[in-house]
């Protein structure tokens, strides 16, 4: 199974957006599932509401952090690096889909939907795996 279905099939199974991505690199990022899933609750469906950055995209952002972070509060060194990596990943999925906003892909406003949610899960799960080199 490739991780776009493995994402898929979470999302399937009730993962909103933002988990299904991340926690698809969960073995990867050797970060236990649950902590990815709970880290990531609020950032499904927009933030919460369609309102903000489009989930899958935070999840793929999440998965940055978790992989680049030197994780260490005291003496922190890699936010430089994880805000490029974030970065490429924004730039990547707006290119593709002309919009990081959940409430513009989903069509809101429009009615015109730009990009499924299982399609905007398939895009950040490739491009994570691009960027993060997953």
């Amino acid at each position: 199974m490739t991780r776009k279905e493995k994402a898929i099939e979470l999302h399937n199974k009730g993962f909103n957006c933002a988990q299904a991505v991340a926690c698809t690199f969960a073995e990867e990022l050797g970060v236990p599932e649950e902590v990815l899933f709970s880290a990531c609750e609020g950032f499904g469906l927009g933030m919460g509401g369609m309102e903000a950055t489009c989930g899958a995209v935070s999840g793929a952002v999440m998965a940055a952090g978790f992989k680049n972070s030197c994780a260490t509060p005291e003496n922190p060194t890699t936010k430089a690096a994880t805000y490029q990596l974030t970065r490429a990943i924004t730039k990547a999925f707006h290119e593709k889909n002309g919009t990081l906003t959940c409430k513009e892909l989903k069509g809101v406003e429009t009615g015109k939907v730009v990009r499924s949610c299982p399609d905007c899960i398939m895009d950040a799960v490739e491009i994570a795996e691009q960027v993060l080199g997953l």
